[in-house]
């Protein structure tokens, strides 16, 4: 009588049909051949099975929380897309992509090469327009109708020839004046209506000549919390990017201005500023390489001068402060400042979002 109770693994998974790490079972098998409270002990076991992985525990971003990384390429992109870890990110902005004189964008070859491997990657690519030296022909444009609904064409021409997933409008400066309404509105339309999305990258400091309609119009926020300070102010020397600054940049956007915390993302620096005679501008990737153990420090004294960066410890608060207070991810400016080893930057917020 007792023998006929005995059941091996073998019999136990034979009755339990696993299917996409959940179990499934026929409760007429088990209620009928199996003693209350045998059925117990063998589910209990059933559950530790399932629950126990075979494979490598998971590094890449939780679905969601977005890691978003910027990737500046000056000659070869395709060569420069090979040191990204597309495992650690789940976007990626091609910047800068501007257009012509003539409001048209140009075709590369490196875009069909680069998209398709990122998606295989299950990464968005979005291209980026503007930025902080944009072409002078660029304002001219914006200030026309005509100049507007044709770089709207040649935005969308170029999203459709390399299936991008959206287009990032970083206008600064005085480009964003009266014209820049207009255009967002004129992106938006275009953009939604092919199901891709539109993003932008804005700074606490320009974004009160915004109104709140154009600001809706964005699917997603790049808050770039960084540059408070650098070498256009070397009477002012100090940290350009301190945690109070990506704390108070995510109230501004979510409470002065009511969007809601799942569009914003909180920048993080990948590169510092230098004042009185330390090098005016160096990466993470070169700090840590010229100073050893700089990576868990802030700032360092160089000769009679200070750098000043992000390191280790202040890019696990801020990614900390983005995963508690419901943003939707954070930005990196750029992903090719970024170290190699297990000191990058990119690893550090992997680990803290992917904490139990």
């Amino acid at each position: 009588m007792q023998q006929k109770y005995i059941f091996s693994l073998y019999h136990l998974f034979a009755i339990f049909k696993i299917k996409s790490g959940f179990a499934a079972f026929n409760k007429n098998i088990i209620m009928k051949r199996i003693p209350s409270p045998l059925l117990t002990v063998l589910i209990l076991i059933a559950g530790v099975a399932c629950s126990r992985s075979s494979g490598p525990p998971n590094t890449s971003p939780k679905p969601d929380f977005r890691i978003l990384g910027y990737i500046h390429s000056y000659s070869n992109l395709q060569a420069d897309f090979q040191q990204v870890d597309l495992s650690l990110i789940t976007d990626l902005n091609i910047a800068f992509i501007n257009p012509d004189a003539q409001g048209n964008f140009p075709l590369n070859p490196e875009y069909a090469n680069v998209l398709p491997a990122a998606h295989n990657k299950n990464v968005r690519v979005f291209f980026s327009i503007g930025g902080g030296s944009p072409p002078p022909h660029l304002e001219k444009l914006l200030a026309t109708a005509e100049g507007r609904d044709k770089l709207v064409e040649g935005i969308v021409q170029l999203l459709d020839a390399y299936a991008f997933d959206g287009v990032d409008i970083d206008l600064e400066n005085d480009l964003i004046n009266a014209h820049y309404a207009p255009f967002v509105y004129k992106v938006a339309k275009a953009v939604k209506a092919r199901g891709r999305l539109v993003t932008a990258a804005l700074a606490k400091w320009n974004s009160d000549k915004i109104a709140d309609s154009t600001l809706a119009e964005y699917d997603f926020i790049n808050v770039m919390s960084y540059d408070a300070t650098g070498p256009w102010k070397p009477d002012k020397p100090g940290q350009h990017s301190p945690y109070s600054m990506a704390v108070n940049d995510f109230r501004y956007y979510t409470e002065t201005r009511g969007i809601a915390s799942r569009k914003i993302l909180i920048g993080l620096p990948f590169y510092g500023y230098g004042f009185n005679g330390a090098p005016v501008s160096m990466n993470y990737k070169q700090i840590i390489k010229d100073y050893p153990g700089s990576e868990f420090k802030d700032e360092i004294t160089i000769g009679n001068g200070t750098l000043y960066y992000n390191g280790i410890t202040t890019i696990e608060s801020k990614t900390r402060f983005a995963l508690d207070n419901g943003a939707s991810g954070v930005m990196i400016w750029q992903l090719l400042q970024d170290s190699q080893d297990t000191k990058s930057l990119l690893k550090v917020i992997n680990t803290v979002v992917n904490q139990p």
